[in-house]
């Protein structure tokens, strides 16, 4: 890894939003997840969870433009698996669904840990989603259709909660744990060797100030992997 690659990696994590997350329940498309978690990416968001049972993360590599290395990838079986821990945790979950009680997007406060929960267009959120909503928020229309594609309503909706963040100056500092950040240093700096130390079940090597590193390799490992 090369200093500037280093830099290059040490400031986009500094600017990851460890509590702004998106669920996509039933989403399944491989471009609309992969134009979703392209946004993210954009964004500063560094966990993405998607639910579907029969149905892992997949995504199409060229029109996701080699976000999935940076966007981490969740599959769960449903939503009682890891929303309720997340709502423990202290975030506000913002349903895109269109009903009676829904707010304007531009109306809900994104400076707040924020789960974005968004469903598929012609179902919108089940019920199960429903009971666990703080809040349904969605985009105005004034046409003929009721609803954009999931992607273009993701990314408009994150572009506001990237507005409002950054007028907070919540992508001044870092925000992400630091021994989290640690490990995603040599993981995006050093893939192939993190695999293997993974593999391995090593702990992750001190990396210096310009991104190399620190300790000496353990027997029968090489930087090619």
């Amino acid at each position: 890894m090369t200093p500037e690659r280093y830099q290059r990696i040490l400031s986009v994590l500094n600017q990851r939003q460890p509590d702004l997350t998106v669920v996509l329940e039933g989403v399944q498309k491989p471009h609309n997840l992969s134009a979703i978690q392209r946004t993210c990416d954009a964004v500063g968001v560094l966990d993405i969870h998607a639910v579907a049972p029969r149905h892992r993360f997949r995504v199409r590599k060229p029109m996701a433009s080699g976000s999935e290395k940076w966007v981490i990838a969740h599959s769960h079986a449903n939503l009682g698996s890891f929303l309720p821990a997340l709502k423990k945790q202290g975030f506000q979950v913002l349903s895109a669904h269109l009903s009676e009680r829904a707010i304007d997007y531009r109306e809900a406060d994104y400076t707040r840990p924020t789960v974005l929960l968004m469903g598929t267009e012609r179902f919108g959120i089940s019920a199960d989603a429903r009971a666990l909503t703080d809040a349904e928020i969605t985009v105005p229309m004034h046409g003929m259709v009721a609803s954009l594609n999931v992607s273009v309503a993701a990314a408009i909706i994150l572009y506001e909660a990237q507005r409002q963040r950054q007028a907070a100056g919540l992508y001044g500092a870092p925000r992400i744990d630091p021994a989290r950040r640690d490990e995603l240093l040599f993981q995006w700096g050093y893939p192939v060797l993190a695999e293997r130390y993974a593999t391995l079940q090593l702990p992750i090597p001190a990396l210096g100030e310009h991104g190399e590193l620190l300790e000496p390799l353990p027997d029968g490992i090489d930087l090619a992997g």
